[in-house]
């Protein structure tokens, strides 16, 4: 057998190799990118005999002006009628991102809602090379990245009527139940400031009107009334999600992940661009932290990039998380 003859199998099945991975690129591109999906899950921590709450979860929009399906997929959600919107950050993906985010979330002004921010809302994308991922969390370049307009999102979500949770708190009363919401700017580029979360906390209990209830007896001890406390982050980071347990979070959102993005089918995701385990990088998972936990729901979200338009086996989502009460 000659040397020709003996390499002919080789270069077949480097053919076929190729072959396969760019009709797995196409679909991915293709198909998949836009095979936009609502997941639904149902998250036990109201208290007993509360109404369930429906919470609609959109997270990583990464728009850009012309991705119209987007823009009328996530519209169509308004229909689901939910009692709360969390929006989990990376809404923009474009210099004139904004343009899109209004057409798609327009439909939600005046139901209630809460936001943080990341990275790209603040940073356009960049072109980089898609192995560095397997290095470990990918960074932000501040000084080639170009910068959006971060202030011009922000009054737009606040006009919504959407509380800001940029490092912040807040409380809102929803179908009988009292919530009290806390968050943080994005762990990814190091803007959160988890430490000032208890302090105002503090501060948000003492001016709730409830703790100065004139119909109290003077000799009355101060009671809470019950409540369930959500925590909203963009990149679920280790140190985050401890902090979040520890400070009472009965349930936290988050995104930033995309799910891995590209997956191997019955393996899973290959990346989580930040120090999450792996099985827990989308998706309904329990949070163990010191002796306490707290229910995590990571987003797939619903874009990518500009610059790496492709998903395989993780279709982008929306999730419907339908709080209700515990057993």
């Amino acid at each position: 057998m000659g040397r020709g003859s003996a390499l002919r199998p080789l270069g077949t099945a480097l053919a076929v190799l190729g072959a396969a991975g760019a009709a797995a690129f196409a679909y991915g591109s293709l198909i998949e990118r836009r095979a936009y999906t609502l997941r639904e899950v149902s998250v036990p921590v109201l208290p007993a005999g509360s109404e369930p709450i429906r919470v609609l979860h959109l997270s990583d929009l990464h728009m850009a002006p012309w991705q119209r399906d987007k823009q009328e997929w996530v519209r169509s959600l308004a229909a689901l009628k939910p009692d709360l919107v969390v929006d989990t950050g990376d809404n923009l993906s474009h210099e004139n991102g904004l343009v899109g985010v209004r057409a798609a979330l327009d439909a939600f002004r005046g139901t209630p809602g809460v936001f943080v921010h990341g990275s790209n809302d603040y940073f356009g994308p960049q072109l980089k090379n898609p192995l560095k991922y397997f290095s470990g969390p990918s960074k932000k370049n501040g000084s080639t990245a170009p910068r959006l307009d971060n202030a011009s999102l922000t009054a737009y979500l606040r006009d919504l009527g959407w509380l800001d949770l940029n490092n912040a708190v807040g409380a809102l009363d929803i179908r009988g139940t009292h919530l009290e919401l806390f968050g943080v700017n994005d762990p990814h580029i190091r803007y959160d400031r988890v430490e000032a979360i208890p302090g105002a906390l503090d501060e948000l209990r003492e001016d709730d009107p409830y703790s100065d209830d004139a119909t109290w007896p003077e000799d009355a001890p101060a009671v809470a009334r019950p409540t369930v406390t959500l925590g909203v982050v963009h990149a679920p980071y280790r140190r985050v999600l401890d902090a979040f347990v520890t400070y009472g979070a009965a349930m936290i959102f988050a995104g930033h992940t995309h799910g891995g993005q590209v997956c191997v089918p019955g393996y899973g995701a290959l990346v989580t661009n930040c120090d999450i385990p792996r099985k827990q990088v989308k998706g309904l998972s329990i949070w163990r932290h010191a002796f306490r936990s707290a229910f995590l729901n990571v987003s797939a979200g619903l874009g990518t990039s500009i610059y790496a338009p492709v998903r395989f086996a993780c279709r982008p989502e929306a999730t419907l998380v339908t709080l209700t009460a515990a057993a």
